[in-house]
């Protein structure tokens, strides 16, 4: 297997409620390492940006608000199949779904108040990781 990196994002719903320490500990349990991290206010434009993808949805201006509505957490996050390995820690997107232990079942509100987000593929990981952080922000 080799070493990837991949993006994550501590959503609102968590940082709000002081569950950033909570949620790190899951991630470097599950053996992956947090090689770059900072706190930030998402503006209105980086959080369009970021969610483009889904800017013709009827929920995207809900999403929006809510990712500027307090501060997130952005991470890089490094190791052994980085994505697929954090995509199961986080756990499905509805956490009444999410197996035990997984970041959703353990903070999740809601399926919209989901806690936290993950690439879902390398290029994804590459293009997320470069519009929060430069290179020299990156300690691996």
């Amino acid at each position: 297997m080799a070493v990837e990196r991949t993006f994550s994002i501590i959503k609102p719903d968590a940082t709000e409620r002081n569950l950033t320490g909570g949620v790190n500990a899951v991630i470097e349990k599950a053996g992956l390492r947090i090689i770059a991290q900072k706190r930030i206010q998402m503006t209105r434009k980086q959080a369009e940006t970021f969610y483009a993808v889904h800017s013709a949805r009827p929920f995207f201006g809900e999403l929006v608000d809510f990712m500027i509505s307090a501060p997130v957490v952005v991470q890089v996050l490094e190791g052994e199949n980085a994505i697929a390995k954090y995509r199961d820690v986080m756990g499905a997107t509805d956490p009444s779904k999410a197996a035990e232990g997984t970041i959703r079942k353990l903070f999740a509100k809601s399926i919209g108040e989901n806690s936290v987000h993950g690439s879902d593929a390398a290029e994804t990981a590459r293009i997320e990781i470069a519009q929060f952080f430069s290179g020299n922000e990156i300690a691996g």
